[in-house]
């Protein structure tokens, strides 16, 4: 059995994901900003589950957490970067606070855990790191162009991060989740930017309009998806990118599809600058 590090496990798709490994078999370490709503979230008190407090934005924390890990379990096999949130906004009418939050959290949250539990995985010369994205970071839309930045940067830390580990033996996947209805759209999990520029009412606006209806009628299933993580876990040669959900499969069929026609239509140019 292997030893789970999971941030933001207390709700969402971290808890369905820690709920999965546990119901496994396995063992979790479970961090969370409070480590009481860890505690609330599994009540049962299951077996092989240690919750930690540790907040990503808090290097000192995640050493904690991951040295109160290995006192308990000896190791850790699969480190799960989850912790994160959303934000609603046109990209000039989202404030500086707003956008370095947002990174804080989402891309340097995951470079702070990665310092934290690399230097074992590296060790063992074994592992998996599962950096939950998204398929905005792959194709992202008006109103939610900075929550896609962060995980388009996710993107490519994961991709240069497959190459630097591959060698010892240490796997890198990186998840694009679809909209599942984990409550991510609420209150706890997106913030909203006001919308302060008329101007961008028409291409920022329905998105908008959208995120807001959309809360719980999303087409994901959360605990389906956590079954697909943990099933990749176990693969002999598993993939650096996971599509989840059909709306994800979608918008990258899009995306692929938009690119190779405008390389093909640009062509010319593009080669006119070669030597």
């Amino acid at each position: 059995m292997s030893v789970w590090f999971v941030t933001g496990a207390s709700r969402g798709l971290g808890a369905e994901i820690t709920r999965e490994a546990l119901g496994r078999g396995h063992s979790v370490i479970a961090t969370a900003r409070d480590v009481s709503a860890i505690l609330r979230a599994y009540p049962e008190k299951p077996a092989g589950l240690l919750a930690v407090t540790a907040d990503v934005t808090e290097p000192e924390q995640l050493t904690a957490a991951v040295e109160a890990g290995l006192a308990e379990f000896g190791r850790i096999d699969i480190v799960v970067n989850n912790a994160g949130y959303g934000l609603v906004g046109a990209i000039e009418e989202t404030s500086d606070k707003a956008a370095r939050d947002l990174f804080d959290v989402n891309v340097f949250g995951v470079l702070n855990t990665l310092r934290a539990t690399l230097p074992t995985l590296r060790s063992q010369r074994s592992g998996h790191v599962l950096n939950i994205g998204s398929v905005g970071g792959f194709a992202t839309a008006p109103a939610v162009g900075l929550y896609g930045a962060s995980k388009f940067a996710l993107e490519g830390i994961s991709e240069a991060l497959h190459g630097e580990l591959a060698p010892l033996g240490v796997h890198v996947t990186i998840v694009e989740p679809g909209g599942l209805r984990t409550g991510f759209l609420g209150g706890s999990s997106i913030r909203v930017e006001p919308a302060s520029i008329v101007d961008y009412t028409a291409g920022a606006g329905p998105v908008r309009e959208a995120l807001a209806l959309n809360d719980g009628r999303q087409p994901g299933d959360p605990v389906k998806a956590a079954a697909a993580i943990a099933d990749i876990t176990e693969a002999t040669e598993p993939p650096l990118r996971l599509q989840l959900g059909t709306d994800a499969v979608e918008r990258v069929e899009a995306k692929l599809d938009l690119v190779r026609r405008e390389l093909d239509r640009w062509r010319h140019v593009a080669l006119s600058t070669a030597v």
